[in-house]
């Protein structure tokens, strides 16, 4: 039996429990899928780096997933447009069923052997692309077929699963396979293992960015203001780096367009 359908002998009497039990119960099983991300760290470092390589090449990287994995895919790629000024072209998440899968569950289409192979060649998938992978079981047809044709045309690949020995693992370039065990409910792989997901999906967005030169020491530097709060964060970044007030601050900012990079430059030419 794989690991995520495995029984937890922590959580045999979940039924049994009081609310504050179920809470602390679930409060130490998250700690361990938190735990089981230390041993795959260098496979995600090299994930990383050849998604900023690719990057760097013109490239573009896709999540694909189904379920949960779908949705999480989904969530990342669309904050990574406001959080690093990039289109919405250069990572995309790609979720079995569309968006009705998103907000309805539609279970049965990770059994689809051609479905994922269809959405990437409606996004006219290149050699040069990335394609990442997720599947808490590790042997969803939709990831693992879609992983298959990405690998065909020449696509570096990387598989994230809860399952050491699956298929995606063992089919993928990079195999990023944490050991979160078995779930609090058997077989939610929502849980433990969607945690462990969010976190390594995170990790490759953020650190292919900062590689990519989207972040100046920890600062957001092509942030777009899109909103109240937004503009109040890019006014608190040029702040940080220039030394300004508020009101010189914005002063640079409206003669960059509202553009941190190009306030910058102007900041940087009359120093």
């Amino acid at each position: 039996m794989i690991r995520t359908e495995q029984r937890n002998v922590n959580t045999m009497n979940l039924d049994k429990m009081s609310a504050l039990e179920i809470a602390k119960t679930m409060n130490q099983e998250n700690a361990a899928s938190v735990a089981a991300l230390e041993p795959v760290l260098p496979q995600v470092a090299q994930a990383i780096d050849i998604i900023a390589d690719a990057f760097g090449k013109g490239g573009r990287m896709f999540y694909i997933g189904a379920g949960t994995s779908g949705r999480l895919a989904v969530q990342d790629a669309a904050e990574c447009p406001p959080t690093f000024g990039v289109s919405q072209e250069q990572v995309m998440g790609i979720c079995a069923g569309g968006m009705k899968a998103l907000v309805n569950a539609s279970e049965n289409i990770e059994d689809d052997p051609e479905g994922g192979v269809i959405e990437l060649k409606d996004r006219n998938l290149r050699a040069c692309d990335v394609v990442v992978g997720i599947s808490a079981s590790g042997g969803a047809a939709y990831v693992c077929n879609a992983l298959a044709y990405a690998k065909s045309l020449g696509c570096a690949t990387v598989g994230i699963t809860s399952n050491p020995g699956s298929k995606l693992d063992q089919m993928s370039d990079i195999a990023i396979s944490p050991d979160t065990g078995a779930e609090v409910l058997t077989g939610s792989t929502r849980l433990k293992a969607g945690n462990a997901q969010k976190m390594i999906l995170n990790m490759l967005s953020t650190g292919a960015m900062v590689r990519s030169g989207y972040v100046y020491e920890n600062l957001m530097i092509n942030l777009k203001p899109s909103n109240i709060k937004l503009r109040g964060r890019v006014i608190r970044i040029v702040r940080e780096i220039t030394g300004y007030d508020e009101s010189r601050a914005v002063e640079l900012l409206e003669q960059g367009n509202w553009v941190i990079r190009d306030a910058l430059r102007i900041w940087k030419e009359c120093q």
